[in-house]
C-alpha cells in the first residue's frame, strides 16, 4: 500500500502508471483491498529499475523489502527475479 501511495502523490508517477495499465483513478481507488492489484502495482514498478530505485528511496526503504513484498503478492514475482 505504501508503494501505491508513493506513486498517487506525484502526477508525474500517476499519469505513467494509469497509462500503463489502462486503469482510472475510480478503478484504483475501487480496487485497494484487492491483492491481485497491489500485485499489480509491485509489478509496475519491479519492471523498471529506475522506479523501484526511487520508490525505494522515497519510502526510505530497501529495494529488496519491495521485491520481497513483489514474491509474496505475484505468483511469478519470485521465479523472475
Amino acid at each position: 500500500m505504501d508503494v501505491l501511495g508513493w506513486i498517487v502523490a506525484d502526477e508525474d508517477r500517476l499519469f505513467p502508471f494509469l497509462n500503463a495499465t489502462g486503469l482510472s483513478p475510480e478503478t484504483v481507488r475501487a480496487s485497494l483491498s484487492d491483492p491481485a492489484f497491489l500485485a499489480g502495482v509491485l509489478d509496475h514498478v519491479m519492471g523498471d529499475e529506475g522506479v523501484l530505485l526511487a520508490c525505494a528511496k522515497g519510502l526510505d526503504i530497501k529495494p529488496e523489502r519491495i521485491a520481497a513484498a513483489w514474491g509474496r503478492l505475484s505468483p511469478r514475482g519470485s521465479d523472475e527475479f
